[in-house]
Protein backbone atom coordinates (compact mmCIF):
# COMPACT_ATOMS: atom_id res chain seq x y z
CA UNK A 1 0.00 0.00 0.00
CA UNK A 2 1.47 3.61 -1.20
CA UNK A 3 2.00 5.87 1.82
CA UNK A 4 -0.20 9.26 1.57
CA UNK A 5 3.41 10.83 2.10
CA UNK A 6 4.52 9.40 -1.62
CA UNK A 7 0.76 10.41 -3.25
CA UNK A 8 0.99 13.86 -2.07
CA UNK A 9 4.75 13.73 -3.82
CA UNK A 10 3.24 12.80 -7.18
CA UNK A 11 2.93 15.51 -9.87
CA UNK A 12 2.06 14.84 -13.99
CA UNK A 13 -0.64 14.60 -16.49
CA UNK A 14 -2.85 11.47 -17.65
CA UNK A 15 -3.79 12.35 -21.15
CA UNK A 16 -7.37 10.28 -21.56
CA UNK A 17 -8.97 9.27 -24.39
CA UNK A 18 -12.56 10.60 -23.04
CA UNK A 19 -15.43 7.72 -24.44
CA UNK A 20 -18.66 9.26 -25.19
CA UNK A 21 -21.05 9.51 -22.36
CA UNK A 22 -19.19 10.68 -19.13
CA UNK A 23 -18.60 14.18 -18.42
CA UNK A 24 -15.08 15.35 -17.72
CA UNK A 25 -15.90 15.75 -14.33
CA UNK A 26 -16.44 11.70 -14.76
CA UNK A 27 -13.70 10.70 -15.77
CA UNK A 28 -11.28 13.13 -13.29
CA UNK A 29 -13.58 11.48 -10.28
CA UNK A 30 -12.34 8.07 -11.50
CA UNK A 31 -8.67 9.14 -12.03
CA UNK A 32 -9.09 10.41 -8.15
CA UNK A 33 -10.40 7.04 -6.99
CA UNK A 34 -7.57 4.89 -9.31
CA UNK A 35 -4.49 7.04 -8.32
CA UNK A 36 -6.08 7.91 -4.78
CA UNK A 37 -5.02 11.13 -5.34
CA UNK A 38 -7.69 13.71 -4.39
CA UNK A 39 -5.99 17.10 -6.36
CA UNK A 40 -7.32 16.22 -9.47
CA UNK A 41 -8.65 18.42 -12.82
CA UNK A 42 -9.04 18.78 -15.97
CA UNK A 43 -8.06 21.48 -18.71
CA UNK A 44 -10.94 22.27 -20.30
CA UNK A 45 -14.15 20.50 -20.93
CA UNK A 46 -15.37 18.32 -23.12
CA UNK A 47 -19.35 17.14 -23.35
CA UNK A 48 -20.63 13.92 -22.62
CA UNK A 49 -21.70 13.29 -26.31
CA UNK A 50 -17.78 14.31 -27.26
CA UNK A 51 -14.86 12.02 -27.12
CA UNK A 52 -11.00 12.47 -27.43
CA UNK A 53 -8.27 13.78 -25.66
CA UNK A 54 -9.01 15.23 -21.77
CA UNK A 55 -6.04 15.94 -20.14
CA UNK A 56 -5.80 15.69 -16.52
CA UNK A 57 -3.39 17.38 -14.11
CA UNK A 58 -2.44 15.17 -10.97
CA UNK A 59 -0.80 16.58 -8.02
CA UNK A 60 1.14 19.48 -7.86
CA UNK A 61 0.65 19.89 -11.23
CA UNK A 62 -2.93 21.26 -11.31
CA UNK A 63 -1.38 24.54 -11.07
CA UNK A 64 -0.26 24.18 -14.83
CA UNK A 65 -4.12 24.37 -15.00
CA UNK A 66 -4.58 28.03 -16.58
CA UNK A 67 -1.60 28.08 -18.65
CA UNK A 68 -2.83 24.46 -20.04
CA UNK A 69 -6.75 25.54 -20.26
CA UNK A 70 -5.80 28.58 -22.65
CA UNK A 71 -4.03 26.21 -25.42
CA UNK A 72 -5.54 25.62 -28.47
CA UNK A 73 -7.62 22.77 -29.64
CA UNK A 74 -8.16 20.63 -32.64
CA UNK A 75 -11.40 18.31 -33.03
CA UNK A 76 -13.44 15.96 -35.69
CA UNK A 77 -16.81 17.61 -35.93
CA UNK A 78 -19.96 16.15 -37.94
CA UNK A 79 -22.08 18.75 -39.15
CA UNK A 80 -25.69 17.78 -40.13
CA UNK A 81 -27.30 19.81 -43.06
CA UNK A 82 -30.68 20.63 -42.99
CA UNK A 83 -32.20 21.06 -39.29
CA UNK A 84 -31.37 23.30 -36.23
CA UNK A 85 -31.85 22.14 -32.69
CA UNK A 86 -32.14 23.95 -29.71
CA UNK A 87 -29.14 23.20 -28.15
CA UNK A 88 -27.05 23.04 -31.65
CA UNK A 89 -26.55 19.36 -31.05
CA UNK A 90 -28.22 15.82 -31.36
CA UNK A 91 -29.34 16.15 -27.44
CA UNK A 92 -32.03 19.32 -28.57
CA UNK A 93 -35.23 19.62 -29.79
CA UNK A 94 -35.87 21.04 -33.22
CA UNK A 95 -36.37 24.02 -34.05
CA UNK A 96 -36.10 23.61 -38.01
CA UNK A 97 -36.60 19.77 -39.95
CA UNK A 98 -35.55 18.79 -43.46
CA UNK A 99 -38.42 18.24 -45.65
CA UNK A 100 -36.16 17.73 -48.61
CA UNK A 101 -32.96 16.70 -49.64
CA UNK A 102 -30.19 19.73 -48.79
CA UNK A 103 -29.51 21.74 -52.69
CA UNK A 104 -26.15 22.97 -51.17
CA UNK A 105 -22.47 21.65 -53.11
CA UNK A 106 -19.04 21.17 -51.66
CA UNK A 107 -18.22 23.89 -53.44
CA UNK A 108 -20.47 26.20 -51.69
CA UNK A 109 -20.22 24.89 -48.30
CA UNK A 110 -16.26 25.22 -48.71
CA UNK A 111 -16.77 28.82 -49.45
CA UNK A 112 -18.90 29.51 -46.52
CA UNK A 113 -16.88 28.03 -44.06
CA UNK A 114 -13.78 30.05 -45.50
CA UNK A 115 -16.11 33.47 -43.50
CA UNK A 116 -15.31 31.20 -40.77
CA UNK A 117 -11.54 31.26 -40.44
CA UNK A 118 -9.49 33.86 -38.46
CA UNK A 119 -10.45 36.17 -35.56
CA UNK A 120 -14.45 35.96 -35.33
CA UNK A 121 -17.54 36.82 -32.69
CA UNK A 122 -19.01 33.74 -31.61
CA UNK A 123 -22.04 33.70 -29.40
CA UNK A 124 -22.01 30.23 -26.82
CA UNK A 125 -24.83 27.89 -27.40
CA UNK A 126 -28.02 28.81 -24.80
CA UNK A 127 -27.11 25.27 -23.68
CA UNK A 128 -23.97 25.87 -22.45
CA UNK A 129 -22.13 26.57 -18.65
CA UNK A 130 -21.59 30.09 -19.76
CA UNK A 131 -22.49 31.83 -16.79
CA UNK A 132 -25.57 35.07 -16.37
CA UNK A 133 -25.48 36.85 -13.39
CA UNK A 134 -24.25 33.51 -11.75
CA UNK A 135 -26.48 31.02 -13.26
CA UNK A 136 -25.88 28.47 -15.70
CA UNK A 137 -27.17 29.26 -19.25
CA UNK A 138 -28.26 25.49 -19.46
CA UNK A 139 -30.44 25.73 -16.03
CA UNK A 140 -32.01 29.14 -17.47
CA UNK A 141 -32.88 27.33 -20.68
CA UNK A 142 -34.73 24.68 -19.47
CA UNK A 143 -36.51 26.82 -17.12
CA UNK A 144 -37.98 28.01 -20.48
CA UNK A 145 -36.15 31.50 -19.75
CA UNK A 146 -34.80 33.69 -22.49
CA UNK A 147 -31.10 33.34 -22.29
CA UNK A 148 -29.02 36.98 -23.84
CA UNK A 149 -25.50 35.74 -24.45
CA UNK A 150 -22.81 37.72 -24.91
CA UNK A 151 -20.71 37.37 -27.96
CA UNK A 152 -16.55 36.64 -27.56
CA UNK A 153 -13.87 36.78 -29.56
CA UNK A 154 -12.45 33.44 -30.60
CA UNK A 155 -9.36 32.56 -33.11
CA UNK A 156 -10.39 29.42 -35.95
CA UNK A 157 -6.87 28.84 -37.15
CA UNK A 158 -7.65 26.10 -39.68
CA UNK A 159 -11.40 24.61 -41.12
CA UNK A 160 -11.10 21.89 -43.81
CA UNK A 161 -13.66 19.08 -45.28
CA UNK A 162 -12.43 15.49 -44.39
CA UNK A 163 -15.35 14.07 -45.70
CA UNK A 164 -18.20 15.41 -47.99
CA UNK A 165 -21.71 12.95 -47.44
CA UNK A 166 -24.68 15.16 -47.46
CA UNK A 167 -26.92 15.66 -46.03
CA UNK A 168 -23.53 14.93 -42.90
CA UNK A 169 -20.19 16.63 -43.73
CA UNK A 170 -16.67 15.87 -41.57
CA UNK A 171 -14.65 18.73 -41.37
CA UNK A 172 -10.98 19.19 -39.12
CA UNK A 173 -11.55 22.16 -36.39
CA UNK A 174 -8.30 23.92 -35.18
CA UNK A 175 -9.35 26.59 -32.98
CA UNK A 176 -8.72 29.13 -29.95
CA UNK A 177 -9.73 27.89 -26.24
CA UNK A 178 -13.68 28.59 -25.63
CA UNK A 179 -14.90 27.68 -29.03
CA UNK A 180 -17.80 26.05 -29.17
CA UNK A 181 -17.82 23.60 -31.86
CA UNK A 182 -21.57 23.91 -31.37
CA UNK A 183 -22.30 27.73 -32.40
CA UNK A 184 -20.07 26.99 -35.26
CA UNK A 185 -21.90 24.23 -36.65
CA UNK A 186 -25.48 26.41 -36.23
CA UNK A 187 -23.36 29.21 -37.25
CA UNK A 188 -22.16 27.52 -40.55
CA UNK A 189 -25.57 26.41 -40.93
CA UNK A 190 -27.62 29.62 -41.00
CA UNK A 191 -24.79 31.24 -43.25
CA UNK A 192 -25.67 28.41 -45.56
CA UNK A 193 -29.34 28.99 -45.33
CA UNK A 194 -30.24 25.17 -44.91
CA UNK A 195 -29.08 24.92 -41.05
CA UNK A 196 -26.95 22.76 -39.22
CA UNK A 197 -26.24 20.86 -36.03
CA UNK A 198 -23.40 18.67 -34.85
CA UNK A 199 -23.86 15.35 -34.24
CA UNK A 200 -20.54 13.93 -33.60
CA UNK A 201 -17.31 15.48 -32.29
CA UNK A 202 -13.64 14.24 -31.43
CA UNK A 203 -11.15 15.93 -29.89
CA UNK A 204 -8.06 15.01 -31.61
CA UNK A 205 -5.64 17.54 -29.89
CA UNK A 206 -5.68 19.91 -26.87
CA UNK A 207 -2.28 21.92 -26.71
CA UNK A 208 0.73 20.02 -27.32
CA UNK A 209 -1.03 16.63 -26.45
CA UNK A 210 -2.76 14.59 -29.33
CA UNK A 211 -4.72 11.16 -29.61
CA UNK A 212 -1.48 9.40 -29.84
CA UNK A 213 -0.59 10.76 -26.39
CA UNK A 214 -3.67 9.28 -24.70
CA UNK A 215 -4.93 6.35 -22.96
CA UNK A 216 -8.49 4.89 -23.47
CA UNK A 217 -10.28 5.40 -20.13
CA UNK A 218 -10.65 1.47 -20.02
CA UNK A 219 -7.03 0.88 -20.37
CA UNK A 220 -6.31 3.35 -17.40
CA UNK A 221 -8.75 1.51 -15.22
CA UNK A 222 -7.21 -1.85 -15.84
CA UNK A 223 -3.38 -0.22 -14.97
CA UNK A 224 -5.17 1.25 -11.71
CA UNK A 225 -6.00 -2.08 -10.92
CA UNK A 226 -2.74 -3.70 -11.83
CA UNK A 227 -1.04 -0.80 -10.06
CA UNK A 228 0.75 0.14 -12.87
CA UNK A 229 -0.56 3.05 -14.08
CA UNK A 230 2.77 5.22 -13.53
CA UNK A 231 3.68 4.11 -17.01
CA UNK A 232 1.11 6.71 -17.99
CA UNK A 233 2.53 9.80 -16.26
CA UNK A 234 3.52 12.26 -17.91
CA UNK A 235 5.56 14.82 -16.26
CA UNK A 236 4.03 18.13 -15.25
CA UNK A 237 6.80 20.32 -17.44
CA UNK A 238 5.86 18.63 -20.54
CA UNK A 239 2.89 20.35 -20.23
CA UNK A 240 4.29 23.31 -21.58
CA UNK A 241 7.02 22.12 -23.81
CA UNK A 242 6.09 24.14 -26.48
CA UNK A 243 6.83 27.25 -24.72
CA UNK A 244 9.46 29.37 -24.62
CA UNK A 245 12.30 28.21 -21.66
CA UNK A 246 15.16 30.49 -19.97
CA UNK A 247 17.92 28.15 -18.73
CA UNK A 248 18.46 29.47 -14.85
CA UNK A 249 22.26 28.75 -13.18
CA UNK A 250 21.49 27.29 -9.39
CA UNK A 251 22.12 31.19 -8.14
CA UNK A 252 19.06 32.41 -10.10
CA UNK A 253 16.77 29.21 -9.62
CA UNK A 254 17.45 30.03 -6.21
CA UNK A 255 16.35 33.45 -6.39
CA UNK A 256 13.41 32.62 -8.87
CA UNK A 257 12.12 30.25 -5.91
CA UNK A 258 11.77 32.90 -3.60
CA UNK A 259 10.04 35.14 -5.51
CA UNK A 260 12.56 37.49 -7.13
CA UNK A 261 13.78 38.37 -10.38
CA UNK A 262 16.60 38.20 -12.54
CA UNK A 263 18.46 39.11 -15.32
CA UNK A 264 16.75 38.56 -19.01
CA UNK A 265 19.34 38.79 -22.18
CA UNK A 266 19.52 41.98 -24.02
CA UNK A 267 17.09 42.29 -26.84
CA UNK A 268 14.23 39.99 -25.32
CA UNK A 269 11.06 39.73 -26.35
CA UNK A 270 7.84 40.03 -24.43
CA UNK A 271 5.89 37.24 -23.47
CA UNK A 272 5.41 34.09 -20.73
CA UNK A 273 8.43 31.55 -20.52
CA UNK A 274 9.10 28.72 -18.66
CA UNK A 275 12.19 29.03 -15.85
CA UNK A 276 14.01 25.60 -16.05
CA UNK A 277 16.80 24.42 -14.42
CA UNK A 278 20.49 23.24 -16.22
CA UNK A 279 18.90 19.51 -15.00
CA UNK A 280 15.48 20.49 -16.72
CA UNK A 281 13.31 20.71 -13.97
CA UNK A 282 10.49 23.15 -14.52
CA UNK A 283 11.02 25.66 -11.61
CA UNK A 284 8.56 28.59 -12.35
CA UNK A 285 6.60 30.05 -15.30
CA UNK A 286 8.08 34.26 -15.68
CA UNK A 287 6.93 37.20 -17.74
CA UNK A 288 9.63 40.02 -18.46
CA UNK A 289 9.37 43.52 -17.26
CA UNK A 290 10.13 45.21 -20.44
CA UNK A 291 10.70 48.62 -17.94
CA UNK A 292 14.06 46.70 -15.90
CA UNK A 293 14.52 43.85 -18.71
CA UNK A 294 14.02 41.65 -16.13
CA UNK A 295 12.00 38.33 -15.62
CA UNK A 296 9.19 38.37 -13.34
CA UNK A 297 8.55 35.01 -11.78
CA UNK A 298 4.14 34.64 -11.99
CA UNK A 299 4.35 30.84 -10.41
CA UNK A 300 6.64 28.99 -8.79
CA UNK A 301 6.27 25.19 -8.71
CA UNK A 302 9.15 24.90 -6.12
CA UNK A 303 10.20 26.26 -3.14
Amino acid sequence: MESQDIKNAISGILVVDKPVGMTSHDVVEVIRRGTGIRRAGHTGTLDPRASGVLVILIGPAVRLSEFVSASDKRYQAILRLGSTTDTYDADGRFTRQATAPVEVTEAQFEEVLKRFIGEIEQTPPPYSAVKVHGRKAYEMAREGEEVELTPRKIQVHHLEVLEWAPPEVVIDVHCSSGTYVRSLANDVGNALGCGAYLVGLRRTKSGRFSLRDAVPLRKLQEAFTAGNWYQFLIPAAEALADWPAVELNPDEVEEVKHGHRVKAQPGTQPGLVRGVSMAGELIAIMGLDEATQEWQPKKVFFS
